[in-house]
């Protein structure tokens, strides 16, 4: 068994307002003036399963929760410096960047998005983002 323990420097982020992580990681780390947020899925965080089959229901819920993430986190979604979308399908590219649009509006953080063979429970979309605090 490991004795890695969490360096003072570093801050576990953890909110019932997001699902709860589904592994061995936490929803954010805040490092110095920056948070990494985890990949966020589209998970329901009450009941801890998906909100829908379509893509869109998908994509919705996890930026909802990758919101909720930040702002427990001290930030917001108007100071996320990058992101990265990983899809199921990349023919959902347009229905993922509309979802998308809706959340960052004319903020424009950089991105990746790329398609996956398979991510966790089999869901359709996952989004990590990392934020400025300041």
């Amino acid at each position: 068994m490991s004795t890695v323990t969490t360096h003072p420097s570093l801050t576990k982020i953890s909110t019932p307002n997001a699902p709860a992580a589904i592994g061995p990681y936490s929803q954010a780390i805040v490092a110095g003036s920056l948070v990494f947020a985890s990949g966020c899925l589209g998970f329901d965080p009450q009941t801890g399963g998906f909100v829908g089959e379509s893509i869109e229901a998908q994509a919705r819920q996890a930026l909802t929760n990758l919101k909720a993430v930040l702002e427990a986190s001290g930030t917001d979604m108007g100071k996320v410096v990058k992101a990265t979308v990983f899809m199921k399908d990349m023919n959902d590219f347009v229905a993922v960047n509309k979802i998308y649009e809706e959340f960052f509006g004319q903020h424009k953080p950089a991105r990746s998005a790329v398609e996956v063979a398979r991510l966790p429970k089999d869901g359709l979309v996952e989004i990590e983002a990392i934020a400025a605090l300041a």
